[in-house]
């Protein structure tokens, strides 16, 4: 980073760090909306061109969320704990990490039947399916790498880097790139993905819990929770090329999701159950809001412009994105319903649940008009 300028912006003020320099705080000011871009240049100086945003119709169905119960589907494998899902809409696939059974489910959400689980896969974190190479990408905690799927086979076909704790990962489409978080602080692995090889580790300066594309910028963001702020990663050049400071009141940023269309960033704070709004225009925590304790896997469905963030706790908080902001629908609970997943088609919402009865189960609701 050797005579780069990393931004870091606060909602009250700025505090910038020089290369090698010391943290200085600035006085409280207004910040001006700069937002961020990753083609090759710095992120603190381009704004982002304008984006055709839909008004926020009320598609969902008003008032309480009343989910209705559909099924409780039998997964394979023990009673021990998932995380992250990844769901391919050109497919209809649900890839559900199943991390206490070293398994990865396979799920087909046309036929609601599991079609195969992929084993080979140890302590699985979080997993991406990426329709383009027809693979899926898996942290795989316990052997700190990243096992590679081949979805037509449903077979591991490569174990890939060396990481503390491989956990969140995104695809930078342009470039073919996976980015993976390294929850233990040793930076972000980038594979290629044409070629399964590693490409580069990125030091962000703490421990990364989620990473995601952000595709109305070209960015590669992180949630650095050891530090309360947002990485940016231009994927162009695989450099760290801006860091933002979130509110001060946020404790262990870890899960968060990006609504493209209307620039902003839902983040988790876990270790004080509170979600925040990030503008991306501005970079600026806009509002927060309670949520479940422990709150860890969001879930976000565009056209009804529905939050799912799922806790801990076994609670997942419903909100409505209006014009105004996050307006508070409902809470769900379920035991150990910590991980979440929309198909943005059907509406459905699935939640993979480790105990019900002494059997693993996928959850499947659906949202009613209660109103």
């Amino acid at each position: 980073m050797t005579g780069e300028l990393i931004a870091l912006v606060t909602v009250a003020g700025a505090i910038l760090l020089g290369s090698g320099g010391t943290l200085a705080a600035t006085p409280t000011r207004a910040i001006a909306p700069v937002g961020i871009r990753c083609n090759g240049g710095a992120t603190e100086t381009t704004s982002l061109p304008a984006l055709a945003t839909p008004p926020l119709s009320r598609l969902a169905p008003s008032g309480s969320a009343a989910f209705h119960h559909v099924s409780d589907i039998p997964i394979p494998g023990s009673a021990s704990r998932f995380d992250y899902q990844s769901f391919d809409e050109t497919t209809g696939r649900l890839y559900i990490a199943h991390m206490g059974a070293d398994q990865v489910v396979v799920f087909d959400t046309s036929t609601q039947q599991v079609i195969g689980t992929v084993g080979d896969v140890q302590t699985p974190t979080g997993v991406l399916a990426v329709p383009e190479p027809g693979r899926v990408f898996v942290a795989a905690a316990g052997s700190h790498n990243v096992a590679i799927i081949d979805a037509q086979r449903l077979q591991v076909i490569a174990h890939v880097g060396q990481i503390g704790f491989p956990d969140g990962l995104d695809y930078a489409p342009a470039v073919k790139q996976v980015f993976v978080s390294d929850e233990s602080g040793g930076g972000e692995l980038v594979i290629d993905a044409t070629t399964n090889q590693v490409v580069t580790i990125i030091d962000i300066g703490g421990e990364a819990g989620n990473t995601h594309y952000d595709s109305g910028s070209g960015c590669i963001l992180v949630a650095v929770q050891d530090q309360n702020q947002l990485a940016v990663i231009d994927p162009t050049t695989d450099r760290l090329v801006g860091r933002y400071a979130l509110d001060a009141a946020c404790q262990t940023p870890h899960g968060f999701l990006i609504d493209v269309l209307r620039r902003q960033a839902f983040v988790t704070c876990e270790d004080n159950s509170t979600l925040l709004v990030v503008d991306l225009q501005t970079m600026a925590v806009t509002a927060t809001y309670p949520v479940g304790d422990g709150p860890d896997v969001l879930a976000f469905d565009p056209s009804w412009h529905r939050l799912y963030v799922a806790s801990e706790s076994g609670v997942v908080s419903v909100f409505d994105e209006e014009e105004q902001g996050l307006t508070p629908v409902d809470d769900y609970e379920a035991p150990h319903a910590h991980s979440v997943s929309v198909d943005p088609a059907s509406h459905r919402v699935y939640l993979p649940l480790e105990n019900v009865e002494g059997k693993p189960v996928l959850r499947i609701l659906e949202t009613v008009d209660a109103s």
